[in-house]
């Protein structure tokens, strides 16, 4: 029986690591997914089509007003907002996840 509990604790430790780091995702794969963000938006600071997102992860809100976090920015990807499409069917849970690792590196 504690055999049973060893095996069972080890295997939800090795799952609940591995859902941690899938959830923090791969910058250098944002990076390659924020090429069809750089269409309209600049890493530089430059103002394109839409806003700049240097330092997204910096600043304490969006220009909608709402604190950055992965869930405001994750709703924005998903769902677009005035001339930014949604990306909710177009990139994947893991594209998604990625590019946010990307974008708090910038």
């Amino acid at each position: 029986m504690t055999i049973r509990m060893a095996v069972s604790a080890t295997l939800s430790l090795t799952l609940a690591s591995s859902l941690a780091l899938a959830q923090k995702g791969d910058a250098a794969k944002g990076k390659e997914v924020f090429e069809q963000c750089a269409v309209c938006h600049s890493i530089s600071g430059e103002k394109k089509m839409g806003p700049t997102l240097k330092g997204l992860y910096q600043k304490g809100k969006l220009a909608n007003g709402q604190k950055v976090s992965d869930a405001t920015v994750s709703a924005m990807i998903n769902k677009g907002k005035g001339n930014m499409p949604a990306f909710a069917e177009v990139l994947s849970a893991e594209e998604k996840t990625d590019l946010l690792a990307f974008l708090k590196t910038i």
